[in-house]
């Protein structure tokens, strides 16, 4: 473990890549650096302070590129800014089901203004409030007859994770490693799998790992989850805010059940809290292993897909 947030291998290695790969294949097999942000950053107009919201996130995400162990004191403006509100509001599925709240986005957006303006005074004074997850259970694919668990969150919270996300992914971007694929901003499985096929094709390989973290979401260490974000996160408001969402707990069959372990599968913030927690539980050790234990040519974890 670091007391800073872990430093990201930048190296590369020379080798094919195959025909109509959508990027580099696996960043060139390692830990290239690749995404620059959501999409959604540069589709927003200007935050509170006047200036463009791409260039607030971008000296976030140049500050986190430049120095790996710095903590970033103040990052809750960038969430209550009503312009990334909004960008969060319309990146919402206006027909998805409704949460505990019974509120479904058409009804939301036609006092839209008003309510993220009430919704962004509410985080910054510290009064907002998750509310517990609908839980469904949903076929489980390629398992016939098997259900998961699925988290339905009320539609505030699906708005305030997007917007948290998206202000997080400024940081841990620019940590993650470049084998991992699952859940991150313009990446994809099959990009995964195309790094997957150089490693194969052009080293000396003799076998593949293929794994399964068995009840991943259900089971994280909600604790060690707070102590995963603080590397990079020294804002005190956005930790209980992150805090909040995964005390909130679920609503199943009219009872709220709260647990000291695990995040919703279906909260817009599960899957980059995952990847922290996998970044450090596992990706950090694999890199480690491969540098220091591994022997040969094998490309080792190309391309963790699915958190």
């Amino acid at each position: 473990m670091t007391n800073g947030r872990g430093k990201s291998d930048r190296s590369t290695v020379p080798g094919k890549l195959p025909n109509k790969a959508e990027g580099p294949a696996a960043e060139a097999m390692e830990g290239r650096e690749r995404a620059q942000g959501n999409s959604s950053e540069r589709n927003a107009l200007r935050t509170q302070c006047r200036e463009s919201t791409p260039s607030a996130l971008e000296r976030v995400r140049q500050a986190a590129r430049k120095d790996r162990k710095q903590r970033f004191t103040a990052l809750l403006h960038h969430i209550y800014d009503v312009e990334r509100l909004r960008a969060a509001y319309l990146a919402t599925k206006k027909d998805a089901a409704a949460g505990v709240d019974g509120q479904r986005g058409e009804h939301y957006g036609e006092n839209l203004e008003a309510n993220l303006q009430d919704l962004s005074h509410r985080l910054k004074r510290g009064a907002y409030r998750a509310r517990p997850v609908r839980r469904v259970y949903i076929p489980r694919v390629g398992k016939p007859g098997e259900l998961r668990p699925f988290g339905v969150p009320a539609l505030e919270d699906k708005i305030v994770q997007r917007a948290t996300v998206e202000v997080l992914n400024a940081i841990y971007e620019q940590d993650f490693l470049g084998f991992s694929y699952g859940f991150r901003p313009e990446r994809s499985p099959h990009q995964a799998l195309d790094a997957l096929a150089v490693g194969i094709g052009t080293r000396k390989a003799n076998w593949v790992l293929d794994a399964d973290i068995r009840k991943f979401y259900d089971t994280l260490d909600q604790g060690w989850m707070v102590k995963f974000v603080e590397h990079g996160v020294a804002d005190r408001r956005v930790v209980r805010l992150i805090q909040k969402g995964l005390k909130a707990g679920v609503l199943e069959e009219g009872k709220r059940v709260q647990s000291e372990i695990g995040t919703v599968q279906g909260g817009s913030i599960s899957p980059l809290l995952s990847n922290l927690y996998l970044h450090y539980v596992l990706d950090l050790w694999v890199q480690r292993w491969r540098r220091k234990q591994a022997r040969g040519e094998g490309c080792g974890a190309l391309g963790r897909t699915d958190s």
